[in-house]
């Protein structure tokens, strides 16, 4: 098999240079084709383009039927979460609340609205990216499909349809001033969306309003300022996406994490720190029927993970023929720069989803169980959903197991050391912000996959470390907060890894 951590590629096309005669359907079927150098093309993402011609129909009709199963389940869970949390008829104001509420990290949306109003959000914006993949005729591929899961896994702390549309439009709009076809570029529009919290915060706060809960207050600066930021992250994440790849070859699969981080820092520093505005407080609110009803809202969020996961399990079991052959295969590949269904097959991709999925809900379960942090929160929810992102392009569970230890390792070394030190540590494996931290630090795999056990778990460790500070750096305005911790993760070990010459153990 060709080697995966070829990076930069050369392309022979006279009309490289000339992005006004450039053919990407031409491009993808030339015979003349051997590498790519992703400098000098004018798209953000050659990749998706390629990986879009390289997806059979079946298989993208698969995939898009998946992300429309969870989108059903959502609205499914909707009436029934509000019926066994008690939310009942107030489920539409809750969604209001929702909708309102600046949405820094990390806003529990369990807590602004109520089980069946998060359900609500995430089918509605679930429902919504379904619908422009079939209006833009998107061959469903494993990276869209990964868009597809951060939309609805922020949407239970921190994104909305009301903060989603700006940046998504933004990438729409340099779409069509750049005559791109916006459906290559909808996977980046939905990344985008990680922005959302900015978007909120110049409606309802900007700059230092009072915000009074459950009050619809906004101004035409607010409006104005939202609809601009959308608009320019619509044209700098396209932009910082392909360097920001390179900068760690592709070691942290939630890439657009480092782009995205970036860019929130740059704009946190501009609007808050240059004009000495206070970096606000998450909202405040104490919804008494939420934290009365704890328990239900953990056994719920079980049953609907398991469920789903299990009928994944079991449909990607029928597909591959009523056996789990082959699955030993791709559990031996590094995750690295690698397209599961390609690979391995459409079935064995949803075995690996609903293998995958399981392991991280039990994980979950056992460190709410066994240290002390929060529940399922919101948050808890989204991040389950997020640690499943790149489960058809790279994760499965021999090569993320490693990073999980590599996280209870650190918090038993700073456990122990706090015992000694005699003081009380101040946060466990079950703190949300920890608990974020380990989802999307799954995206470092690779790492695992290709270097071994050992580096797998010191890329744990390290981003245990690292997810701690990254917030404070945009100021809780990038729900990305996790991808990007991975992706400086990545960037340190990437370059120390090559300096020291560390051999790889797989090349798969």
């Amino acid at each position: 098999m060709e080697n995966k951590d070829k990076t930069n590629e050369n392309i022979n096309n006279k009309n490289l240079n000339n992005p006004n005669n450039f053919n990407f359907d031409n491009l993808i079927n030339s015979k003349e084709i051997t590498t790519v150098d992703v400098e000098t093309l004018p798209h953000a993402d050659l990749e998706e383009v390629i990986a879009t011609n390289k997806t059979d129909d079946n298989t993208a009709k698969l995939l898009f039927a998946f992300s429309l199963f969870w989108s059903i389940a959502f609205l499914i869970c909707t009436p029934l979460g509000a019926f066994f949390s008690g939310e009942g008829l107030n489920l539409f104001k809750d969604y209001w609340y929702i909708l309102i509420t600046p949405s820094k990290l990390v806003t529990d949306y369990f807590n602004i609205g109520g089980l069946g109003s998060s359900m609500l959000n995430a089918a509605i914006c679930g429902f919504f990216c379904n619908a422009v993949i079939l209006i833009t005729k998107k061959k469903m591929t494993p990276t869209l499909l990964a868009a597809y899961f951060l939309v609805v896994a922020h949407c239970f702390y921190g994104l909305n349809i009301l903060n989603f549309l700006p940046p998504f439009m933004g990438v729409l709009v340099y779409s069509l001033i750049r005559k791109q076809k916006f459906g290559d570029n909808l996977h980046i529009a939905m990344f985008a969306t990680s922005l959302a919290p900015f978007v909120s915060e110049f409606l309802f706060r900007y700059p230092n309003r009072a915000f009074v809960f459950g009050e619809f207050s906004v101004t035409v600066l607010g409006v104005v300022l939202a609809i601009t930021f959308g608009v320019i992250a619509g044209f700098i994440v396209p932009a910082l996406l392909p360097g920001t790849t390179r900068m760690h070859k592709g070691y942290n699969l939630y890439k657009a994490g480092i782009a995205i981080g970036i860019f929130g820092l740059f704009v946190h520093a501009l609007f808050f720190k240059t004009f000495g505005i206070e970096s606000p407080n998450v909202v405040s609110y104490e919804n008494l029927l939420y934290h009365k009803n704890q328990d239900i809202y953990n056994i719920f969020m079980n049953i609907f993970f398991a469920t789903v996961f299990i009928i994944t399990l079991i449909f990607g079991f029928i597909l591959n023929g009523k056996t789990f052959k082959g699955y030993l295969k791709l559990l031996k590949d590094s995750g690295h720069d690698v397209d599961f269904p390609k690979e391995y097959g459409i079935g064995l991709t949803f075995i690996n989803i609903g293998i995958y999925g399981l392991m991280i809900l039990l994980y979950m379960n056992a460190i709410i169980l066994f240290t002390d942090g929060v529940n399922f929160t919101g948050a808890t929810v989204g991040v389950i959903i997020a640690a499943i992102t790149f489960t058809a392009c790279g994760q499965h569970p021999k090569n993320v197991f490693p990073i999980i230890v590599g996280y209870v390792v650190y918090y038993l070394i700073a456990f122990a050391i706090s015992k000694i030190g005699g003081f009380t540590l101040g946060w466990s494996l079950s703190s949300q912000s920890y608990i974020n931290g380990l989802a999307f630090a799954t995206g470092l795999c690779p790492f695992a996959g290709k270097y071994g056990f050992k580096i797998g778990v010191l890329a744990g460790l390290v981003c245990a470390i690292i997810c701690s500070s990254t917030s404070a750096m945009h100021g809780g305005f990038v729900l990305y907060n996790g991808g990007f911790s991975a992706g400086l993760t990545a960037m340190v070990l990437v370059p120390i890894l090559d300096f020291f010459n560390v051999k790889k153990v797989n090349e798969f």
